[in-house]
């Protein structure tokens, strides 16, 4: 089999050679920098504030009013580093005057982590004959690459998981407010999951169809404002039942749990929620590429990751703070599905019909990049087929006309099933969200970030900077595998138990 042959046969997303259509040779072609620090602002917010605050009440009442804040300053202080060292990643080899631009996470690994391998491959097999000396240093940077991009696409899988049982836990949490509202607090209003999860998968499958949805303008408007609008009314209403009671209700300790073992894999599955919601290391070059120079895109993003990660953080400690203030040891896993609030329904209706349109377009952002890449490479496996290339279009209306290709139909439904599948296997919303946030945390936040800044700075393994660096790297692996393990055996105990 030739090179061109085993290239192509390989899934474009774990191949460590590839780089994506966003990368620094196809960005100095036509794109139009015109952001500043307040655009960059708000595209930060927007991706960060989601779903993972309306967890955070949760696991602040198991960590309780000491450990609960604390544990969420670190981590908006981790994320905070893993922004300044990504900072220095946007332009290579040389972070101030590049002159290549690494306009997303995977192109910086790719040029950073593997060109530079190569770069000193070559220079050592040319002039010094030193060819076996860092031949495993470029199977190493491949690998990293390699690596890069499954704990990327596991971050997409991930959250279209979440998102279905989020989703799910909505709609349902709507008509249990009208029953309650209808019938009374204490009836017995119990709807199945499983239903809504299929509805919401159904959605999906259609709107997954729609030419350009994730590129739609309005799209980024829409869930910005959704994002927003529950935020806020869960902390409200965490406020006003704060007010209601008379009372700040929780504890030093947090809550109490039958044994001590008990109260320690709780506490793991809490970290995992937290971790869950700090996620922007992953979007940051993207948005660092929209912006205009001067001032250097690195001054002007330090700013902004200084403003983002304050206002997120104060943020979060106002969820989760009033959330656990308003309910102490009865703190609810969602705070708006978990019925602490009753009244006035028409307001939780609302915040989770808010939830409900954020994450059905959320979905599919995150979504979409696994299905192009996935297609392109079925249009180069199967150059020939007409089940791969060939477009319908349909007409269901006379005014409306669609194409459908039964390729991307076939796919995409193939994908959302699964996805489905997998939600109403476990639907258990902390215990999966601390896995979520688990999972990729720790290659995505810590150890990429710093693995490309030693690099860059060509910083050596002896020196005191990189040894500080390796410290930091393996502190932080061992939380998230404490937090992995913790909310791993929760998945378990809630499926099996």
């Amino acid at each position: 089999m030739g090179l061109d042959e085993e290239s192509d046969s390989q899934m474009p997303f774990l191949d460590p050679n590839y780089v994506s259509s966003s990368s620094s040779h196809s960005s100095k072609l036509a794109l139009k920098r015109t952001g500043n620090e307040w655009t960059a602002l708000a595209h930060i917010i927007t991706a960060v504030i989601g779903s993972g605050v309306l967890s955070l009440a949760w696991s602040m009442a198991q960590l309780g009013w000491i450990a609960g804040p604390l544990t969420m300053l670190i981590f908006a202080c981790v994320s905070l580093t893993s922004v300044f060292l990504l900072c220095n990643c946007y332009k290579s080899p040389d972070p101030e005057t590049g002159p290549d631009r690494n306009g997303c996470y995977l192109d910086a690994v790719q040029k950073i982590l593997v060109s530079s391998y190569l770069a000193e491959l070559k220079w050592a097999d040319i002039y010094l004959g030193l060819h076996s000396k860092f031949f495993f240093s470029g199977i190493s940077g491949k690998r990293n690459a390699w690596f890069c991009g499954i704990a990327v696409r596991i971050n997409f899988i991930k959250l279209a998981i979440i998102y279905t049982i989020t989703s799910a836990s909505s709609i349902q949490a709507i008509h249990k407010s009208n029953c309650y509202h209808d019938q009374g607090h204490k009836a017995t209003c119990g709807y199945e999951s499983t239903r809504y999860m299929v509805i919401f998968g159904l959605i999906q499958v259609i709107v997954s169809q729609i030419p350009d949805f994730p590129n739609m303008k309005w799209l980024s408007v829409v869930a910005a404002v959704m994002s927003f609008t529950y935020s806020i009314i869960g902390s409200a209403l965490g406020l006003a039942k704060v007010i209601e009671n008379g009372e700040i209700k929780g504890s030093i300790t947090g809550l109490p749990s039958s044994t001590a073992a008990e109260k320690v894999w709780l506490v793991a599955q809490a970290l995992g929620n937290i971790a869950f919601a700090f996620p922007f290391s992953l979007i940051f070059l993207e948005v660092q590429d929209t912006l205009k120079a001067p001032p250097p895109e690195k001054i002007t993003m330090k700013k902004v990751s200084i403003m983002a990660s304050c206002i997120t953080t104060f943020f979060y400690l106002c969820c989760g703070g009033f959330g656990y203030a308003a309910f102490g040891n009865s703190t609810p896993g969602n705070l708006l599905t978990g019925f602490g609030f009753y009244e006035p329904y028409w307001l939780v209706d609302f915040a989770n019909a808010c939830v409900i349109l954020h994450l059905v377009g959320g979905y599919q952002v995150f979504s979409q990049p696994i299905f192009a890449e996935v297609e392109r490479w079925f249009v180069r496996k199967f150059p020939d087929s007409k089940f791969v290339h060939k477009n319908h279009t349909l007409k269901p209306l006379s005014m409306l006309s669609f194409s459908l290709n039964f390729m991307r139909l076939f796919f995409r439904t193939a994908y959302v099933a699964i996805m489905t599948g997998i939600a109403v296997l476990f639907p258990y919303f902390n215990q999966v969200v601390g896995v979520s946030g688990a999972i990729t945390f720790w290659p995505i936040v810590v150890y990429f970030p710093a693995e490309m800044y030693l690099t860059q700075k060509r910083i050596e393994s002896w020196k005191s900077k990189a040894i500080a660096f390796r410290v930091f790297t393996m502190v932080c692996l061992v939380v998230i595998l404490y937090a992995f393990v913790g909310s791993i055996r929760g998945v378990i105990v809630a499926r099996f138990g």
